[in-house]
């Protein structure tokens, strides 16, 4: 037997031991098209196996939601998916982990009723009907509310008088709700809870002095509403939020092998997660996740000098100050045209994965002129605030004189998906906000160096990848379920400094100057053409 044979089941049978023992973390995230689940070893760079399901947002009744039973159904199926990738792997089964952590999309609106029901149908962070209740409460604050923060759901509620109102006891995220389901503890980290109301840098908790404003401002219109007592609890990360329930054990794994006694770590966004995935939670660093929406966070060494409404003020989950600018609209439309030619491919008899489509369309891309053509490409699937919309109409746009081929159609298809964002990371730039490294995440970088390379374009600043890029936030969940046992020796960002990315291998792209300059010429046209958009949605 080699060597290397040798080393390969030392190593199965070291990691099958830490899975029987419990020294492992299990970290699960609910994304906007996929329910993962990752499980890591005692060095949580080292992941063990991971698991995932798919599931879709649905538009009913003009409301993005997802029904609570495909939260369950879809839990339950990705953990038995990452458990069968265990029996695969090692021929083991766990009944225990030393952590679990849990994240989601940030923001939305679960409202329940003093018998813990659901009073209304889940409203997802997509939806863009809270306009006057953003811009008031905006104005009230002065600080920008963004539509899609809980805060701006709940006031639209009390705006237009609807029924469940009085009847409110709790209001949570996703995040939140699928804890308090598993723990029975109402919480939420910081860098989440940032995404419901306005965080106090002094104390990381809720802004006390914009509780009373918002007391007062629905007095009359919600009599007895005081809004902190609906709110879950704020935890840092590192602090202890409970243990799994024989429910909750139920309930995530419906086989009973699961023990209950698991602690676990605060609930976080998917915002906090991927700056944890890409060690981006100290001043002056910054990342950018891609999926079904865009979002890149920066790490403020100071305050803004004014609000913006391309920019929301959220935190780290260690609940230091961040500047976040979130695009509702991120790869959705990349991936619909990869169907496509997928589907042409298939059709002509060329029958390729989806993961070899991507990688001939981006390919291609990088042979496109560097300003696409002249084509433009418009990813709006839905409302989009930072460019005006308030629905989406995905557009490919082109006049008489521009160059149709495929890499420049691809290239404008790739510069589509970091069109809004490049606008918001303009205002960041007057505001004289400086970057030491941008890190990137999500599955649209995992063909190497094309999307990463024009998004070094589209922002003039290198972008590093990681290996647990395609991981994302299912992986920086695990590692704060990890960081449990690390916190009362470490703060978080010298745990992921020393003792999780010391070794890590990153991967730098630097901005090529024809990238960066045909990126900002699209980006004019993009400007521009935003009134055709606009346009679309008034007329289709």
């Amino acid at each position: 037997m080699s060597d290397n044979t040798n080393q390969q089941g030392a190593a199965d049978g070291g990691a099958r031991a830490a899975i029987l023992e419990g020294r492992t973390s299990l970290g699960i995230e609910f994304g906007s098209t996929r329910i993962k689940a990752c499980l890591v070893g005692a060095d949580p760079t080292v992941v063990l196996a991971v698991g995932s399901h798919e599931w879709e947002n649905r538009f009913e009744g003009r409301v993005w939601t997802y029904s609570l039973d495909d939260v369950w159904s879809g839990l339950q199926a990705a953990y038995a998916d990452l458990v069968a990738d265990l029996r695969r792997r090692y021929d083991v089964e766990p009944q225990t982990f030393g952590a679990i952590g849990v994240s989601a999309m940030m923001h939305g609106y679960l409202a329940f009723d003093a018998s813990d029901e659901l009073l209304v149908p889940f409203r997802t962070w997509r939806n863009t009907s809270t306009g006057a209740a953003a811009a008031e409460l905006s104005e009230r604050f002065g600080l920008n509310i963004p539509l899609r923060w809980s805060i701006a759901h709940l006031h639209q509620a009390i705006l237009d008088e609807e029924p469940h109102v009085p009847q409110l006891d709790f209001v949570t995220t996703l995040a939140g709700y699928v804890h308090w389901r598993l723990t029975g503890r109402k919480v939420l980290g910081v860098g989440d809870a940032s995404g419901m109301f306005p965080i106090s840098a002094a104390t990381h908790d809720y802004d006390a002095r914009l509780l009373a404003v918002y007391d007062g401002l629905v007095a009359d219109r919600a009599p007895g509403l005081r809004v902190a007592e609906l709110l879950p609890e704020v935890l840092p990360a590192g602090r202890r939020a409970g243990e799994l329930t024989a429910e909750g054990a139920a309930l995530l794994d419906p086989t009973g092998a699961l023990q209950p006694g698991i602690p676990l770590c605060p609930p976080e966004g998917d915002a906090g997660t991927g700056m944890v995935a890409t060690n981006s939670v100290a001043p002056r660093t910054g990342n950018v996740s891609a999926g079904t929406s865009i979002f890149a966070m920066v790490v403020l060494e100071h305050p803004l000098a004014s609000a913006h409404h391309e920019l929301d003020l959220v935190t780290t989950p260690a609940g230091d100050p961040v500047a976040m600018v979130h695009c509702n609209n991120g790869a959705s439309e990349l991936a619909a045209w990869a169907g496509v030619f997928g589907q042409f491919a298939a059709a002509s008899g060329a029958r390729l994965d989806g993961d070899a489509v991507f990688e001939v369309l981006f390919r291609a891309a990088l042979d496109g002129e560097a300003d696409a053509g002249g084509l433009l490409a418009y990813n709006h699937l839905a409302g989009e605030p930072i460019a005006g919309l308030v629905e989406g109409r995905p557009l490919v746009v082109r006049t008489p004189d521009s160059r149709l081929t495929l890499a420049n159609f691809m290239r404008a298809q790739l510069y589509g998906v970091f069109g809004t964002l490049a606008l918001g990371m303009r205002v960041l730039d007057g505001e004289g906000v400086e970057l030491d490294r941008m890190f990137a995440h999500g599955g649209i970088f995992r063909t190497a160096g094309v999307a990463q390379r024009l998004l070094a374009g589209a922002l003039d600043a290198p972008v590093a990848v990681g290996e647990t890029a395609s991981e994302g936030g299912a992986w920086g969940i695990a590692v704060l379920a990890s960081y449990l046992s690390e916190a009362a020796e470490v703060d978080l960002g010298d745990y992921l400094n020393e003792r999780v990315f010391a070794n890590a291998p990153f991967d730098v792209v630097d901005p090529v100057a024809a990238d960066v300059a045909g990126f900002s010429a699209f980006l004019d046209r993009y400007r521009a053409g935003l009134a055709a958009e606009a346009a679309a949605v008034d007329a289709l």
